[in-house]
């Protein structure tokens, strides 16, 4: 009975990206299942600024700090809420839920069983005449009533037998087809009016009805799997539980209003939909274009992708997105709406992981082994804050094959860090003049110039294909990645699938690299970027290797972004260096004579890239493919923006389309198919090889 009581307190209440958190004086009703909030407590006499029912509702803590959390409503309001501390946030947090399930289970009491009730909406709308009219009193509750069976409590359940599955399954075939009788007399229902199909809380009901019955056929599985077992003794060797494929094709849901934009690709014939990644490749076609470094200037635009408006604005095409969503889903194929996307390629985010070359060029000045494999480490975790544009967490197009983008940098070479003993010989000075292809007599150039070039080698599955060479000090790296998205309930997690391979051709050394996994976090609210996973840097020849943990935050209490990692002698099993801080703000770097360095990540330089004006780059140049996509996004005009995102797509959906009925292989420009990875056609290894050949034949 103490944990019915009502309670109150001062809150900060999230409002809007203008006016930001505020306090309020927030009463919890337990008798009536309200959450209520005042301007202040002097107002709490007068008419509340704001209500919540509880019933039905979802109280969910935040992973972004331990302050805050979400109280989600069944009519698709949300209220977040920030505490003064986790004890304060707990104390709310449980009352709240304690209140919350009080009030919904005495809905399932009063509602007679699923057998003998339909869902209301669906028995009453057809396609000419929806026949359904909103009473103002009507909640989301009330609007959706299904009755709920209760296990009588203290008593043992038994094991389930086979009939008893059969029953479920019986069951479970009749709640799917009034799910999709509910469906379709949503999307029946006109666009414009008082009842509309883009309704928010219709919206919401389609997404939560939805995830239900996937929730429960993933249920139903796990079921058959645990009887199975229990027939046999135990799970047969190499079973595994997991998340279901979705069985209702996406494309026939995105038929009305808003859902336009983001069309699905699953009604392609099966010959276009798939370019296996495994297809012998064909040799290089269209001739790679040389780009002269002088040509690039230095990149006008930054920029940061904070603003949220958009993404409020359009919350209902989210809601609309996530109803025909799976857990586990892979989202390769799902066209995401335009007011989500970043304002530039996934191509060209790889080449602002390259904003520090000062750093990347200073792993070859190390003086030893150990200090070439710290050198990297400090340089690879240095490189994914400036990666990202901003805090908020938005998409970069999807590249369209055979798009490609070229940047370069240009690092005074007084702002390398260099090392005392690495003093350079004649011979290797000769070797750098030959392979910049200076001009005789030419005085040596004041700065070191780090070229980029990336393409878009597959479509399905998505792989990119980069390159970077400072062919001055005679380093390199090649790297392949394949995206793959997936679902995972109020986030999307993205797998960077593939591997980097770094050549420092003074040493001979070649350090081979993954990356780690990326989080779409709140995706219905402030969606934020957080990275995780292990990935390992390794280099054979010196017996040096690295090991780095991107943590994920715990649900309760821990940091935002922590990296942890250590570098190590393979032979001996000797830690040289340790590291720990946050990734995208302050990491310290402990090495084994007890030195202690710290980098600030946002007080560090960043080097701008340079890019060739729009004028003079190829029609499948990242910028100038996108360039309509993007200035219309800059100019907010997000309607104009689909369009031409639209437009491109379709082009390549045709290409495609082409390419299968003639049975045209796809050829690439810059990267050649070697194995299960993808090598730039000309890397400066087979440069440096081809030099010291010649000059070994003509002594």
């Amino acid at each position: 009975s103490d944990h019915m009581e009502n309670i109150y307190g001062y809150l900060m209440k999230y409002t809007n990206l203008v006016t930001g958190w505020q306090y309020r004086f927030f009463v919890l009703n337990n008798e009536a299942g309200l959450l209520e909030y005042f301007v202040n407590e002097q107002s709490r006499h007068l008419k509340p600024r704001g209500t919540l029912q509880l019933a039905g509702a979802v109280i969910s803590p935040s992973d972004e700090d331990s302050h805050t959390f979400t109280v989600n409503a069944a009519s698709g309001e949300q209220y977040k809420l920030r505490a003064t501390d986790a004890k304060e946030r707990q104390h709310w947090v449980s009352r709240l839920q304690i209140c919350t399930q009080h009030h919904t289970e005495a809905i399932g009491k009063n509602n007679p069983p699923l057998k003998s009730r339909s869902f209301s909406l669906a028995s009453q709308g057809s396609a000419n005449s929806p026949g359904v009219q909103r009473r103002p009193s009507q909640n989301a509750v009330s609007f959706f009533n299904v009755g709920h069976h209760r296990l009588s409590t203290g008593k043992r359940v038994p094991i389930m037998q086979p009939d008893h599955l059969v029953d479920v399954r019986e069951m479970m075939s009749q709640a799917e087809g009034q799910q999709r009788d509910l469906i379709r007399s949503i999307e029946c229902l006109p666009v414009s009016g008082h009842l509309t199909s883009l309704d928010q809380d219709l919206l919401m009901l389609k997404a939560t009805s939805m995830a239900t019955m996937n929730c429960l056929n993933d249920c139903f599985h796990i079921l058959q799997l645990q009887h199975a077992s229990q027939q046999k003794g135990s799970l047969p060797a190499g079973t595994t539980i997991s998340w279901l494929e979705p069985k209702i094709s996406l494309a026939n849901h995105f038929k009305n209003g808003a859902a336009q934009n983001f069309p699905a690709e699953l009604n392609k014939p099966a010959s276009v939909r798939e370019e296996q990644l495994g297809a012998e490749p064909c040799q290089l076609t269209r001739e790679p274009e040389e780009i002269n470094p002088d040509e690039e200037l230095e990149d006008i635009f930054h920029d940061k992708e904070d603003d949220l408006g958009a993404v409020e604005e359009q919350r209902s095409v989210i809601l609309h997105l996530l109803s025909q969503l799976k857990l586990g889903m892979d989202l390769t194929r799902v066209v995401l709406p335009t007011f989500i996307l970043e304002k530039r390629s996934l191509l060209e985010m790889y080449a602002d992981f390259m904003s520090h070359p000062d750093l990347f060029i200073a792993i070859t000045n190390g003086s030893s082994p150990e200090e070439r494999m710290i050198r990297f480490v400090e340089y690879y975790l240095t490189s994914f804050h400036e990666g990202r544009k901003g805090a908020i967490a938005k998409k970069p197009y999807n590249p369209i094959i055979g798009e490609t983008f070229h940047c370069s940098w240009r690092m005074p070479k007084s702002d390398v860090a260099a090392d005392a003993s690495s003093n350079l010989s004649a011979h290797s000075l000769s070797e750098q003049v030959t392979l910049s292809e200076d001009v005789e007599g030419q005085t040596e150039l004041d700065y070191y110039t780090v070229k980029f070039v990336a393409e878009q080698v597959s479509h399905h599955p998505p792989v990119s294909g980069f390159y970077a060479e400072c062919v001055e000090r005679k380093m390199c790296v090649n790297a392949h990645v394949w995206t793959k998205s997936k679902f995972l309930g109020m986030s999307i997690g993205v797998t960077m699938i593939g591997e980097g391979l770094l050549s420092l051709l003074e040493h001979g050394e070649e350090y081979t690299f993954s990356l780690p996994c990326a989080y779409a976090r709140s995706i219905l609210t402030v969606p934020w970027v957080e990275l995780g996973g292990k990935v390992n840097i390794n280099c054979a020849k010196t017996g040096y290797s690295a090991s780095i943990n991107f943590h994920t935050k715990p649900f309760y209490g821990g940091k935002l972004h922590r990296v942890t990692g250590e570098v190590k002698q393979n032979m001996t099993n000797t830690v040289v260096c340790r590291v720990q801080g946050e990734w995208n703000s302050l990491l310290e770097f402990t090495y084994s004579n007890g030195e202690t360095k710290y980098v600030d990540l946002t007080k560090l330089s960043v080097t701008r890239k340079r890019v060739r004006p729009l004028e003079k780059q190829g029609p499948f140049e990242s910028r100038r493919l996108w360039q309509h996509v993007t200035e219309s996004l800059r100019d907010g005009d997000i309607d104009k923006a689909t369009e031409h995102k639209r437009a491109l797509e379709e082009q390549q959906r045709n290409e495609e389309r082409l390419r299968a009925e003639t049975e045209t292989p796809w050829c690439t420009k810059y990267f050649l198919k070697e194995g299960d990875g993808w090598v730039y056609h000309k890397p400066l290894w087979k440069t440096v090889s081809a030099v010291q050949t010649q000059q070994t034949d003509t002594n």
